[in-house]
């Protein structure tokens, strides 16, 4: 049985965009929690800048919804390829 492509893609970008937006307020509200996580996405992700302001987090977390969703389609198809 394979995987429903779109439905996984879905789900990865939904989780990753949260799990990014989540540590951004997180960090905006204690400074010190995530903010390595967050200086490396900022390195992965151009136009995306670790400075605490909201902006930035909104930012942050579409890139990685957009990241997640591309990731995880490509992840169901070579999984639905290889079974």
């Amino acid at each position: 049985m394979g995987l429903n492509i779109k439905a996984f893609a879905l789900a990865a970008g939904i989780i990753w965009g949260l799990a990014m937006l989540g540590v951004g307020l997180a960090n905006m509200t204690w400074p010190e929690f995530g903010g390595s996580f967050l200086r490396v996405m900022a390195s992965v992700y151009p136009g995306h800048v670790h400075d605490g302001s909201l902006n930035q987090v909104i930012i942050g977390s579409l890139y990685g919804a957009v990241d997640a969703l591309i990731g995880g389609a490509v992840f169901a198809w070579l999984y639905n390829l290889f079974t």
